[in-house]
């Protein structure tokens, strides 16, 4: 199913340089990238650890490209408001990882966001479902989260052809996404690529978005 709107890019500063991360953001909003995507993790529900609310809220000071924050941490309903307050237009938690879900949910859009919901790549679709409703953006990670850099899980692309017919919103995909990969989960309905060494590792970051966004 090849969707006809424009595809959205979403770079991921996980693979950003962050000794100059300021710099690095105003070179992708520069290059009209759509959103930037910002991984939170905590060591525990991913064995990685990154960034939490202040680099958020230095990151909102610095651009006013809408903030998609993926939160890879354990009851990340205890962290909504301080995600919110520091800046964040969209806040994706994990099915696997919050026990109170359709609340949370509820809790980011009460709080001023909009809510996103993500899934491993081995966790079933069917887990997702019955909270379609509750969320504006689906995030399927075609990588185990935690590192950047991976390859991209092609039985992933399913899932995505899967969900179309049932999902009417923005379905967001992360992790190995190039111009190649792209062309797959395009193909089975994805509305936003995330992108992160193919952004940041090119020579040339606004061509590298480019290619990603006429990837059909």
């Amino acid at each position: 199913m090849t969707k006809k709107t424009e595809i959205l890019i979403s770079p991921s500063i996980l693979s950003a340089n962050f000794a100059h991360l300021a710099d690095d953001i105003r070179e992708v909003e520069g290059a009209q990238c759509d959103m930037i995507h910002v991984d939170v993790m905590d060591g525990h529900f991913v064995p990685n650890l990154t960034i939490g609310p202040i680099v958020i809220k230095g990151i909102r000071k610095i651009t006013k490209v809408p903030l998609d924050v993926h939160l890879m941490i354990e009851n990340p309903l205890r962290y909504v408001e301080d995600y919110v307050n520091a800046g964040s237009d969209y806040i994706t938690i994990h099915v696997e990882a919050e026990p109170k879900l359709r609340h949370t949910l509820k809790m980011i859009r009460k709080a001023g966001a909009k809510s996103g919901l993500s899934l491993r790549p081995k966790t079933p679709l069917k887990k997702i479902l019955p909270f379609l409703d509750d969320v504006d953006l689906v995030l399927i990670m075609s990588v185990e989260p935690g590192f950047g850099g991976q390859a991209f899980m092609p039985g992933v692309v399913k899932k995505i052809s899967d969900l179309r017919p049932k999902y009417s919103g923005m379905i967001s995909i992360d992790g190995g996404i190039n111009p190649e990969t792209a062309v797959q989960a395009v193909e089975a309905g994805v509305d936003i690529l995330v992108a992160g060494t193919a952004i940041f590792g090119a020579k040339d970051r606004a061509d590298a978005i480019r290619a990603l966004r006429s990837c059909r």
